[in-house]
């Protein structure tokens, strides 16, 4: 029974050291503990400082980011502004550029308009297609170096017109009018029908006859006075018995004249029937270069007409003078001049159209 008492004496000798050791470990585990609680607490401490400090940093940054933010909202604002100014500008610029575009293609336009119109009055008085050509070629080439689009019509109607003027043929008005003046200065070499007959030719001195003696031609140098007395009485006899019977042949005559009004016209009254043959042909000369010739024709009728009732158709130069008038009434057609047209309506177009 010994033993077991010894082993229980030594282990309950053992047991407070034992507690005292775990007592001394728990304390020191307690201070260890303790002390990195406390390091703990400060580290704590110091990064909340820390924090603190960045969250006073950040929240100053955020008010230097916000006041930043609002300067650029507003500067945004301003260049918002500025820029829908410039975009208002850049349209109104846009509106004007076309504005001053078209009204420089309507300016264009309406000149070249104005340019064709008086070029078509110059050849309707001139009778030539020549000015209308230029007006055209001019247009050509202006419409050339502009470049628009929209007058590439007109363009292609003056092609057109330029070919069509080109082709026509017109009337040689000069040659007219030269032949109306050549008419109007014979006027005073045209015979009346009530007039006297052209003037005979002079006779030729007279010869002496056959059997006469060369000394009743002739006297000589050397003859008698006598001799050359009864010479002279014998030519003044025969001079004037020849001029007694061309008196006597133009006493009376005897002639038909049809219409009765060209007997009963005076003498006097010759000089105002020429005049007035001269007026139609001038009025007929008027009317080919105001290119109105159906006036003319209508002249050169009423001086047929004439001619017929008061002039002897049958003398020397009436023939030659109807041939002529008639030839004018062949050639005194109405051909009118051939007018741009297209172009004109081109132009108008043109003009319209925007």
């Amino acid at each position: 029974m010994a033993p077991p008492a010894l082993g229980g004496a030594s282990r309950a000798r053992w047991l407070p050291w034992a507690a005292a050791g775990l007592a001394v470990l728990a304390l020191a585990a307690a201070v260890l503990l303790w002390q990195r609680v406390g390091r703990t607490q400060q580290e704590l401490a110091r990064r909340t400082m820390e924090l603190q400090t960045e969250l006073a940093a950040a929240r100053a940054q955020v008010e230097q980011a916000q006041s930043i933010a609002a300067e650029l909202q507003a500067k945004l604002g301003v260049l918002e502004l500025r820029v829908a100014e410039v975009s208002l500008q850049r349209s109104q610029l846009e509106e004007l550029m076309l504005a001053v575009s078209r009204a420089r293609d309507d300016a264009l336009v309406q000149d070249l308009e104005a340019a064709l119109r008086l070029a078509i009055q110059q050849s309707e008085l001139t009778g030539s297609v020549q000015p209308m050509v230029s007006a055209l070629q001019g247009a050509q080439q202006r419409i050339g170096r502009a470049a628009q689009p929209r007058l590439n019509p007109v363009q292609r109607a003056i092609a057109r017109d330029l070919e069509r003027l080109r082709a026509a043929t017109l009337l040689d008005v000069p040659a007219l009018v030269t032949r109306l003046d050549e008419l109007a200065r014979g006027v005073e070499e045209w015979p009346l029908r009530n007039g006297p007959p052209p003037a005979r030719p002079t006779s030729a001195p007279s010869r002496p006859k056959a059997g006469a003696t060369p000394a009743a031609a002739a006297p000589q140098p050397d003859a008698f006075w006598w001799q050359r007395w009864q010479a002279w009485a014998d030519r003044q006899l025969r001079d004037g018995w020849q001029r007694l019977q061309q008196a006597a042949a133009d006493l009376v005559r005897i002639r038909r004249i049809d219409p009765p009004e060209a007997v009963l016209l005076a003498p006097e009254q010759a000089y105002f029937l020429r005049e007035n043959a001269r007026l139609l042909l001038l009025n007929a000369r008027l009317a080919v270069l105001a290119r109105q010739f159906d006036g003319a024709r209508a002249d050169v009728r009423a001086l047929q007409r004439h001619l017929q009732r008061y002039f002897d158709l049958e003398a020397a130069p009436m023939p030659a003078v109807q041939r002529a008038l008639e030839e004018l009434l062949r050639d005194l057609r109405h051909d009118a001049l051939p007018r741009p047209d297209e172009t004109l309506a081109a132009l108008v177009a043109a003009a319209g159209g925007r």
